[in-house]
């Protein structure tokens, strides 16, 4: 069952939904669960933004929510406003992150999740084909999606070819290149595509990045899940833009 876009649950999703500012209608608390530092800030910032906090049984919380994963605590909160792609260009050297058929929840919270942790400066999916920022995906985030700028596209090849021509330099997650993920270019102003488990890389995404890197895998699993790969990738995005040593080899021109 798909849960609601203007609902979000669980303590820290809830939580950082009001830290960010998120419009919110009302808070409910279920009747008798244990009370934690998250959840006395919960409701102190409620009440300073005038929120009303209501208590309700826990029954009516999972049924609210439809899952067991609530921890007491559901918010009602106005709908995501998505941006432009345009939206996201700004800044001297911005980090944009796209996904290419990533459909599962689960995944786009945890790449969320990371993006915000490693300074990204936006995530950039598909109107169609990717999921919406749902409560499930706020879950799987710990609420960083709250803190974290969301960018929806008609096609992400489409979209890299506006990135080309606003000069950022594209790397796309590819099982079968040749060249590691720690060999390749992430400074300055930049993208990183990640696809979706399985089918990876669309044929006209794959076309349009300037490099494909991949992940060593020595066991005898092929791949990493979506959300895994994304975060090895940009926290060597990371320590490259830190300051830290450029990459041995850059992998040539950019491919376009």
């Amino acid at each position: 069952m798909n849960r609601p876009p203007s609902l979000v649950y669980g303590r820290n999703p809830v939580r950082e939904a009001l830290r960010a500012g998120r419009g919110m209608r009302r808070v409910m608390v279920a009747d008798g669960v244990e009370r934690d530092a998250r959840l006395e800030e919960i409701v102190a910032l409620a009440a300073e933004r005038g929120i009303p906090v209501e208590t309700a049984d826990r029954r009516r919380i999972e049924a609210i929510a439809h899952s067991d994963g609530h921890q007491g605590v559901v918010a009602y909160v106005h709908r995501r406003a998505y941006l432009d792609l345009d939206d996201v260009l700004d800044g001297d050297d911005p980090l944009l992150v796209l996904l290419d058929g990533v459909q599962d929840p689960q995944n786009l919270g945890s790449i969320c999740r990371t993006a915000e942790a490693t300074g990204v400066s936006a995530v950039v999916v598909a109107r169609t084909g990717s999921p919406e920022v749902t409560p499930a995906v706020a879950k799987a985030s710990a609420g960083a999606v709250e803190h974290l700028r969301i960018a929806q596209v008609g096609r992400i090849a489409q979209a890299l070819e506006r990135l080309h021509a606003a000069g950022f330099w594209i790397v796309g997650l590819a099982g079968e290149s040749e060249l590691a993920y720690d060999r390749a270019e992430y400074r300055g102003r930049a993208a990183i595509v990640v696809g979706a488990e399985g089918q990876g890389l669309h044929h006209l995404v794959r076309e349009r990045c300037d490099q494909l890197v991949r992940l060593p895998m020595l066991g005898k699993v092929e791949s990493l899940n979506a959300g895994v790969a994304a975060a090895v990738v940009l926290y060597e995005a990371l320590r490259q833009r830190s300051g830290a040593v450029a990459p041995e080899a850059s992998g040539g021109q950019p491919r376009r």
